[in-house]
């Protein structure tokens, strides 16, 4: 799934064995044992992870701990919105530069008016998982 979707299946398995872990962490040589590649395997895919806000490192005496928080479907996805914004923003731009009154430009304002409004959707549906995910703390 997480392939299909454009990760990297190295960084897929190391997400997915992070998530699945009782603890939801584990150690750079804990990693390389239960997924049998090399640690610059590792680091490469959590890299990427960490990158993209899917994974925090915690010190632990002499090692990083590689943690994957509860809220980091919450936090990728605003993530995402706002890779979305940027798009809209730059589409935007593009159709000023084109004009709207040429393909190109009708293009990118349609573009933008997609992203401007999918950005927004994806903010209210974020700030409804806050909401929903405080009311569950509260209890």
């Amino acid at each position: 799934m997480m392939v299909e979707g454009g990760m990297a299946p190295m960084t897929a398995r190391v997400f997915a064995a992070l998530f699945l872990s009782e603890g939801g962490s584990l150690t750079a040589t804990e990693l390389v044992q239960q997924l049998h590649v090399s640690p610059a395997t590792i680091s490469h895919a959590i890299k990427w992870l960490g990158q993209r806000g899917m994974v925090a490192r915690e010190r632990e005496a002499r090692r990083m701990r590689y943690v994957v928080d509860v809220d980091v479907w919450y936090h990728t996805w605003l993530a995402s919105a706002r890779s979305i914004a940027i798009w809209a923003d730059t589409a935007r731009h593009g159709a000023g530069i084109f004009g709207t009154d040429t393909p190109t430009g009708d293009r990118l304002h349609t573009t933008s008016r997609f992203f401007e409004l999918l950005a927004h959707d994806m903010g209210q549906a974020a700030e409804h998982w806050r909401q929903a995910l405080s009311m569950r703390r509260r209890r």
